[in-house]
């Protein structure tokens, strides 16, 4: 594995579910791997879990850690080309990625989008930037369009709780008082889509995701039919994607309580955090034993660590 962005770096799937796993079980562990080798992570952006779980899956693999919060720490960034930069903005991300390179091993960036402009986030231009001037492999710990370190720990999670072979995993739409990016529902219906699931998207009309991810996922606009005989629910909010950016409604009835599964097979609920209690999921389910958001939330510090072993494996 080059980089990682995507599952479309992942050579397989299944073998790095698996060692995920191993790792999880202490099965398989390499406190020597990372010696002497620097994770560099910069984040343009919140984080709790994104950041704590790589740091410590890198610590695990006996790497030393660097950690950037640009926003707030670094100067502000031009990222195009050919402008006079006479503004406010002092560094070009062409020098910025290029030292950020010499003085790491591996480079983890976490930069979300605007929510303004379509076409300038679904080119990725801060995560590719990286990719191209920074000379070193790359991690996402989410970026516009995706986030594959929560989608790989999400699967895990499913892996380790499922009680039949092909179990029913439904991700479903929740109301939210803010924009919010497609990133996530994005990244994990392009990852479960490829395990063996039987995967359902259920959302209001207008929410459709962009079709690269839908690849003839089925799309139910009935929440209570898609939640029938659910065995996992994933809950996640997100705004329009032809409309692009905006709240089209808040309806609070696509919230998930303990009443919406009373069809399902006592559906395992899943969210990515952080979560609106009585917004997005009610705290009956938050609290209950129907709730898997802290196991989850949990595995992405395995996920992480496999997938900086499989970098590392790359590097001279």
């Amino acid at each position: 594995m080059e980089n990682f962005t995507s599952i479309n770096d992942v050579k397989s799937l299944t073998d790095l579910v698996q060692k995920t796993i191993l790792i999880k079980d202490k099965v398989l562990q390499e406190p020597r791997k990372g010696l002497n080798k620097v994770l560099g992570l910069i984040f343009m952006n919140p984080s709790l879990r994104t950041r704590l779980s790589t740091q410590k899956a890198a610590m695990n693999l006996g790497m030393d850690v660097m950690v950037m919060n640009f926003g707030s720490e670094g100067w502000a960034l031009e990222t195009s080309d050919g402008v006079v930069m006479d503004g406010n903005k002092a560094e070009h991300i062409k020098e910025a990625t290029a030292v950020v390179g010499q003085y790491c091993d591996l480079i983890g960036i976490r930069s979300f989008p605007g929510l303004q402009n379509r076409e300038k986030d679904y080119s990725e231009e801060i995560l590719n930037s990286f990719i191209k001037f920074s000379g070193k492999p790359i991690i996402s710990l989410e970026s516009a369009t995706r986030h594959p370190l929560q989608s790989l720990a999400d699967v895990v999670t499913i892996e380790k709780n499922k009680l039949h072979k092909k179990p029913k995993v439904v991700m479903s739409w929740a109301p939210h008082p803010r924009a919010l990016p497609q990133s996530v529902p994005n990244s994990f219906i392009e990852w479960t889509s490829k395990m063996d699931y039987d995967l359902v998207v259920t959302h209001p009309e207008g929410y459709e995701l962009s079709t690269e991810f839908l690849n003839g996922v089925q799309i139910e606009y009935d929440q209570g039919k898609a939640l029938e005989g659910s065995d996992f629910v994933y809950v996640k909010n997100w705004s329009s994607y032809e409309q692009y950016g905006k709240i089209l409604n808040q309806d609070k009835s696509w919230m998930i309580s303990k009443k919406k599964l009373k069809n399902s097979n006592n559906a395992k609920v899943m969210h990515c955090l952080p979560v609106r209690r009585n917004v997005v999921i009610s705290e009956d389910i938050l609290d209950s034993n129907n709730s898997l958001v802290i196991e989850e939330a949990g595995n992405r510090e395995f996920a992480a660590q496999a997938v900086l072993s499989e970098l590392l494996d790359n590097i001279k």
